[in-house]
């Protein structure tokens, strides 16, 4: 912001259930940039987390919804990817809310440690 020329207005980081960037998100939010989350069912590996799927389980929904919703409730605008017709109708279906006590908890949920096939990948794989 001290040498940019043209305020910006959009910030797309990677942001998911296990990879919240609180401060930057907060940073943005409070300059008045919107933030994209990309990959917000962590390239698929979130799939493989019991503890997600069991507090999807409680709201009733998929993993994915629950992880798109927790995207919208940090106030950031969720860019899901597929190329299936039935799970892009599914991702629009998150009209749910997630407790404060869940959202911290999900907050604060262990860090996915790799990313499986997709660990070659810069951004996943630590080396951006």
């Amino acid at each position: 912001m001290e040498t940019a020329e043209i305020k910006p207005m959009v910030n797309q980081i990677l942001l998911h259930i296990s990879n919240t960037p609180i401060e930057l998100v907060d940073y943005c939010q409070k300059n008045d940039i919107l933030v994209e989350a990309y990959s917000p069912i962590a390239h698929g590996e979130i799939l493989n987390q019991p503890e997600i799927k069991a507090m999807a389980d409680k709201y009733g929904v998929t993993v994915p919804q629950l992880c798109i919703r927790y995207t919208i409730q940090l106030g950031t605008i969720s860019l899901p990817k597929t190329a299936n017709p039935e799970h892009m109708k599914s991702n629009t279906e998150v009209d749910f809310e997630i407790s404060a006590e869940d959202m911290e908890a999900l907050k604060n949920f262990k860090k996915i440690e790799s990313y499986g096939a997709s660990s070659g990948f810069p951004v996943y794989g630590g080396r951006i």
